[in-house]
Order: structure tokens, then C-alpha cells, then sequence
């Protein structure tokens, strides 16, 4: 089950909201972990087992190294929480990567060992990060132990950000989980901020989407370096406003059940170097592997050639988080290794170039990135590639290029607009022009937000296409 569907939209959204604003505060959490395990096993029943042996996993180990604290032994509250994250990363290990390891040691040996062929369990990789997250912070005295099983299972399970996030840590709503309270305006910026990402799901990523496959369908010897670039921009587009489109519907949801979740994008697109960038973009990603992986090796505080394989180790870990194929694991590599050649090599000579200079420098390089990223198979990734470099010789574009061009100019302006912060601030701007008319401020905005739904499930009624790209991660 996705946001952006029918059946979410009219019959289980409805559904929760009803049940838990009628149930008693105390119950609150209760309802929200039935209502997530529901929302999970629509679409993997199976796997709901899995889910619950991580969240017992946590749970316990997070009890017995607030135990082993309190009774002054230090080495098995550590041994508590390495075990815990052990079960925790071997079930993600075999469930995601078994059949690449085995792939990888048949492709080198020729051994010829069959593969599992085990489908993905959906969103395994965000609730395995926030169960360690929870344990580690636990040990460290960043946050308290729960011994609530079902305020734990209702953390781990929560629906709005399962299945792709943003990455929430458990630290960040602890006391959320116990006391927090409801209000009129907050469940009013919560529904407009799912307004907002329902929007940019349904209406631009998902048209932007179909111009991509349009274009990476066609043959690559064939392609103009015009189309190529034009179906790479589509991509760029695409990936962005379907991922912080679910990061503002998941934003959205949580603040209409009391929750306060941290942003997960700041308009990454308007960056001026790839160190920019990350710190922009799936900043809950970026933020667990600071704190959990980076500092942890000592981050930039250690001797140069240290400093450099933290980096190299962070970046190889996110690319191997986002999935089990050798391109994901390049992806890593390559911003890596841009970070590290910003750091040390030519970061202090892009600063003084012209601010567009260095926004066209990381624009290219980011959208080089998604190259990388949207091809599990290398070789069409190679070919693509070439494309876009021209390699093939079939020109700068072709009559198939000004078609592509003619018939998507609108879709591509909203794209390249909506990704900076010129709505914002035409919104900002518009509310200070009426800020003496309340009135009509008020039906400006709620026109627009109906607006958005009406034409959203408009959209929704006759599209057979609505991916989420983040569910295969």
C-alpha cells in the first residue's frame, strides 16, 4: 500500500484517524501499532514476522544494556548491544544481500550455487537503521529505555515513515511517545503538508517518471546527446520529488497523530558542491551514519589518511545500504570520492568560481550520479552513458528530441521551479501581501490544497503508473 493510492486515501487513512482520535489517550499507541502492522502486511504479510523478531531483538537488547548499565557492567551492556546489532544486521544482511553474495562468489569461482531468490522485505533497511539507532543510543545514555512493548513496537511499525522513511531515531520522539498531544492546527499543517507531497508525487514525479522511461526504453546506440541528457533530467526530477514527496506525506501524517518529524530535504537541487548536497539531501541517512558510523571512527579529527577512509567507509556502507548490486556499491565509491576532492584537492578553488559555475559543476556530477544509481544492470548503465557523451555519433538531437521537448516544456518548468525555493517564497510573499485578510487568505489557501487532492486523485483514477522508488531500498 502506497500514499499515493486510492485505497490509502479513501479507506485506510479514514480508517486510522477514525479509530484513534475515538480511542482513549492511553490506547493511542496501541492503535497505531495494530494500524502500522495492517499497513505492512497488506502488501507482505509474510514478512510481518521478520518485523516483529526485530522489534522483540531491540527491544530486549535495549533492556538489558539499560540493565547492565545500571548495575555497573560496562562490558555486558556493551556485549548486549553488539549482539543486538548483530541479529539486526544479519537479518538485513541475509534477506538483502544473500543472493548478491552468492551471485558475486559464482560470477569470480564459477561455483554455481543456487540462488535464494528471496524478495526484499519492503523498507527493511529504515527500520533495521532506526532498532540499532535505538540500542546504540541507549548504551550511550542519549536516550532513555523503553519498557513499553507496544509504545517500542508502535515507533518501530509507524506507519508514516515505514516503509521509506524519513530515518526517525528513537531519541527524537521519546518523550512524542508518551506525552504528546493532538491539536486543531497541528492536524491542519499535517494534512496540508500531505497536500503538498501528494502533489509532488502524483502530478510531477510521476509524469516525470514516464518521460524517463520513455527515453532510457529507447535503444542507447540510437540516442541523441539531447535525449540522453533530457531522459537523465527526467530521472533527476523524478527521484527527488518521489522521495521528498513521501518524506512530506510521512512529515504530513506525523504531525496529524501528534508527531514532530525532523526534515529529510532542503532543496538539495540548489547546491553549489556535492559536501552541500549531501548535507540536503535524505538528511536522516546522512545524520545515522555521522553519528553512528563517522564520528564513531573518529570523523575529521584524526590524521588526514584516517580521515580519508572514514569517508571512503561511510560512502561504501551507503551505497551497500542502498542495495544489493554492484552499481549502488560505484555509487558509494563515486561520491566518495567527489567529497574527498572537494576536501583536498580543488574545494578551496571552486569557492572563489561564480555561484552558477558551481551550481552547473554539481548538478552535473549529481546527475553523472543518478546514472550510476538507476542502472542495476552495468552494462546499459555503460551505455547510457555513452549516450550522453555522444560516443555513439548520432548527434546533438533529433526530430524525436524537439517532440520529447515540445510535449513535456510545462512539465519540465514546474520540475525545475518546484525543486528551489521560489514557491516558498512566492507563498511566503503572498501571505505577507494578505496578511491583513485573514478571510481570504484562508479560502486562497484551502482552494489551492483541494485543488491539489481533486486533481491528484483525478490523476490517480486512470494511472496504472504510481511507483515509489525508495520502497526497493
Amino acid at each position: 500500500m502506497v500514499f499515493s493510492s486510492l485505497l490509502f486515501l479513501f479507506r485506510f487513512l479514514p480508517a486510522v484517524l477514525l479509530v484513534y482520535f475515538a480511542a482513549p489517550r492511553p490506547l493511542r499507541n496501541l492503535v497505531l501499532l495494530l494500524f502500522s502492522l495492517v499497513f505492512y502486511a497488506w502488501g507482505e504479510p509474510v514478512y510481518i514476522v521478520l518485523m516483529l523478531v526485530s522489534i522483540l531483538v531491540s527491544y530486549t537488547g535495549g533492556i538489558l544494556v539499560d540493565r547492565f548499565q545500571n548495575q555497573g557492567r560496562r562490558g555486558a551492556a556493551k556485549a548486549a548491544l553488539i549482539g543486538s546489532s548483530v541479529i539486526s544486521l544479519s537479518l538485513l544482511g541475509f534477506f538483502k544481500y544473500a543472493d548478491f553474495v552468492i551471485g558475486t562468489v559464482n560470477s569470480v569461482s564459477g561455483a554455481g550455487l543456487a540462488l535464494l531468490k528471496l524478495s526484499l522485505p519492503i523498507g527493511i533497511s529504515f527500520y533495521t537503521f532506526q532498532t540499532m539507532s535505538y540500542t546504540i543510543d541507549v548504551y550511550r545514555g542519549e536516550a532513555k529505555v523503553q519498557k513499553n512493548l507496544i509504545s517500542f513496537g508502535a515507533y518501530v511499525t509507524m506507519f508514516p515513515q515505514l516503509i521509506a522513511g524519513p530515518i526517525v531515531q528513537y531519541k527524537t520522539i521519546d518523550e512524542q511517545l508518551r506525552t504528546r498531544k493532538e491539536t486543531a492546527e497541528q492536524f491542519a499543517l499535517g494534512i496540508h503538508r500531505f497536500m503538498v507531497g501528494l502533489g509532488k508525487k502524483v502530478l510531477l514525479a510521476n509524469n516525470a517518471g514516464m518521460l524517463w522511461d520513455t527515453v532510457s526504453a529507447m535503444t542507447h546506440a540510437e540516442l541523441p546527446v539531447l535525449t540522453a541528457w533530457l531522459g537523465l533530467a527526467a530521472y533527476t526530477f523524478q527521484i527527488y520529488f518521489d522521495f521528498s514527496a513521501y518524506s512530506d506525506m510521512a512529515i504530513g501524517l506525523g504531525h496529524m497523530f501528534g508527531f514532530r518529524f525532523l526534515e529529510n530535504f532542503n532543496y538539495p537541487y540548489v547546491s553549489k558542491s556535492i559536501t552541500e548536497f549531501w548535507r540536503r539531501w535524505h538528511i536522516s541517512l546522512g545524520t545515522w551514519f555521522r553519528e553512528y558510523v563517522y564520528i564513531p571512527l573518529g570523523g575529521n579529527r584524526v590524521v588526514w589518511w584516517k580521515h580519508v577512509r572514514n569517508i571512503l567507509v561511510v560512502w561504501l556502507l551507503t551505497g551497500i545500504w542502498h542495495g544489493a548490486s554492484w552499481n549502488f556499491i560505484l555509487w558509494g565509491v563515486y561520491y566518495g570520492c567527489l567529497l574527498l576532492l572537494e576536501k583536498y584537492v580543488f574545494g578551496r578553488y571552486l569557492e572563489k568560481l561564480p555561484g552558477v559555475l558551481r551550481h552547473i559543476y554539481c548538478l552535473f556530477f549529481v546527475m553523472l550520479g543518478w546514472n550510476l544509481f538507476v542502472f542495476d544492470d552495468m552494462g546499459r548503465g555503460i551505455s547510457f552513458l555513452k549516450a550522453l557523451f555522444g560516443v555513439y555519433g548520432q548527434g546533438i538531437g533529433n526530430r524525436e528530441t524537439v517532440y520529447l521537448l515540445y510535449n513535456n516544456a510545462v512539465l519540465l518548468v514546474l520540475l525545475a521551479v518546484g525543486c528551489t525555493q521560489l514557491p516558498q517564497r512566492f507563498g511566503k510573499w503572498l501571505c505577507g501581501k494578505l496578511r491583513t485578510h485573514d478571510a481570504l487568505l484562508t479560502v486562497l489557501q484551502n482552494v489551492f490544497y483541494v485543488g491539489v487532492f481533486v486533481l491528484s486523485v483525478a490523476w490517480l483514477v486512470d494511472a496504472s503508473y504510481n511507483p515509489f522508488l525508495y520502497f526497493r531500498f
